[in-house]
């Protein structure tokens, strides 16, 4: 595991750093981050959020069940939980089901400022300690032509992405007005590095 605050490697850490999920972009960032860690996806569903539901709590909740479903199969290691959302106007938008899905993401979100939002959960498998914090960042939409708009949803960049949109693919029509941009990728990486130097327990 890195140090966190960019110190080099502690090859003492006992806590080895697994992440629970899949996701090629969040093992982009960490790999890119210098971080050693293992990749062990928690199999957690993502359901729809309820009507109303608290995009803060959403994400939370969901950062923890995917951490602690990895942690209650391993002996030892520190998971990582994520889980990234996005909400317009308090309106939760996971990731589309399919083209139209996508499209009515993508018109809801044209011409407004769209919260990106990353719960982050840190667990200590075995010790059963734990912390987590939600990070919140805003991607601002301009308006899309027709063409625009059909040429990215026939593109297919949407697919498995929360909002229907990546900003790592340098889109035109979107840019992070506030935040972190790699909350918006997927995984706050200073705020993981603020949560594991804030908790040094965990990596022991």
């Amino acid at each position: 595991m890195r140090s966190p605050r960019g110190r080099g490697h502690d090859s003492d850490m006992n806590a080895r750093l697994i992440l629970a999920s899949a996701s090629p972009r969040r093992r982009r960032l960490l790999a890119e981050a210098g971080y050693r860690f293992e990749v062990d996806p928690s199999g957690v569903e993502e359901p729809d959020a309820d009507p109303g539901a608290d995009p803060r709590g959403y994400v939370a909740r969901l950062a923890w069940e995917k951490a602690e479903a990895v942690a209650r199969r391993r002996r030892k290691g520190l998971i990582l939980g994520a889980d990234t959302t996005c909400a317009v106007a308090g309106q939760i938008l996971g990731k589309p089901v399919d083209r139209d899905d996508a499209e009515r993401m993508i018109r809801l979100q044209e011409g407004r400022d769209t919260d990106v939002l990353t719960g982050v959960c840190l667990v200590h498998a075995g010790r059963g300690e734990w912390v987590g914090a939600v990070e919140v960042s805003v991607v601002r939409f301009r308006p899309l032509g027709d063409d625009e708009r059909r040429a990215f949803l026939d593109s297919g960049r949407w697919e498995g992405k929360a909002g229907a949109y990546g900003v790592q693919d340098n889109d035109p029509f979107l840019t992070v007005a506030r935040g972190s941009v790699s909350n918006v990728v997927g995984l706050p990486m200073e705020r993981l590095a603020a949560l594991l130097a804030d908790y040094p327990s965990l990596t022991r």
